[in-house]
């Protein structure tokens, strides 16, 4: 049984019940990123034998293969294997680029140049500061990282955010326009300028999927901390920075004397 491309791209039902649930098991895989067996049969509520049977279809056909989970601590027997979505698995899901696409990109480079390409980039993700502001004031409970990735979810980019010590990590599992992007960096650029827009701070592009990566990474650095003169942690390290001061200024005027 073929992995069915067409029938994921129209949304159409196909044909068994199996292929139904493959699908899901797929689309699981795609919003939620590298997944083991038990965490799918947890999420689709199938028994972990099942979701098996159809991970071995799929990596038969070659839109998913399997590689090592990363795990806090190892116990024994084999280590568990998470699933991902090879590039034939993704084609499998609505794609907003085709072929046409980047002949049209092509197009324009050639006529209007890098300016054009970058202009047309720039408009296509205006969706993002549009929508922004409206839900964010529908979802005040949502942090602003929380509210572009449901704004970039809306989009079809599966988006969510994790934390991370330097502040937060915006990971979006899937980018219809990936194949485009892979031509024309000029869409991941515009995309991340627009990030950094409507979070008001500068972010960074760690991993993009345009660019072979399993996954688009972003990372949402801390504001940095606003000084409080009534803060009594900050007090304590602002006195003893002057004083770690005061005494380097000593000790160097004990030297040059």
């Amino acid at each position: 049984m073929e992995f069915d491309q067409t029938s994921l791209r129209s949304g159409e039902q196909p044909r068994g019940g199996d292929q139904t649930t493959r699908q899901r098991v797929a689309r699981s895989i795609l919003v939620n990123g590298a997944s083991t067996a038990v965490a799918l049969a947890e999420r689709l509520d199938l028994t972990p034998a099942a979701v098996r049977r159809h991970l071995d279809q799929l990596v038969e056909e070659g839109a998913v293969e399997s590689r090592e989970a990363r795990t806090a601590t190892r116990g024994r027997g084999r280590p568990a294997r998470a699933f991902v979505l090879t590039e034939r698995g993704r084609e499998g899901f609505d794609q907003q680029y085709d072929d046409l696409a980047v002949q049209a990109l092509r197009f324009l480079s050639e006529t209007g140049g890098d300016d054009a390409v970058r202009e047309f980039a720039e408009r296509r993700v205006g969706f993002i500061e549009e929508r922004f502001g409206v839900v964010e004031a529908a979802h005040p409970e949502l942090s602003p990282a929380q509210v572009l990735a449901r704004v970039l979810s809306e989009e079809g980019y599966a988006a969510a955010v994790r934390d991370v010590p330097v502040g937060e990590q915006l990971c979006q599992q899937h980018c219809p326009v990936s194949h485009v992007a892979h031509e024309f960096p000029q869409l991941c650029e515009a995309e991340t300028a627009a990030i950094g827009r409507v979070l008001d701070r500068h972010v960074q592009r760690l991993a993009t999927i345009a660019h072979g990566d399993g996954v688009c990474t972003t990372c949402i650095p801390d504001l940095p901390q606003q000084h409080d003169p009534q803060d009594p942690d900050q007090q304590q390290a602002s006195g003893l920075a002057r004083t770690t001061s005061q005494q380097s200024a000593t000790k160097k005027e004990q030297v040059s004397s």
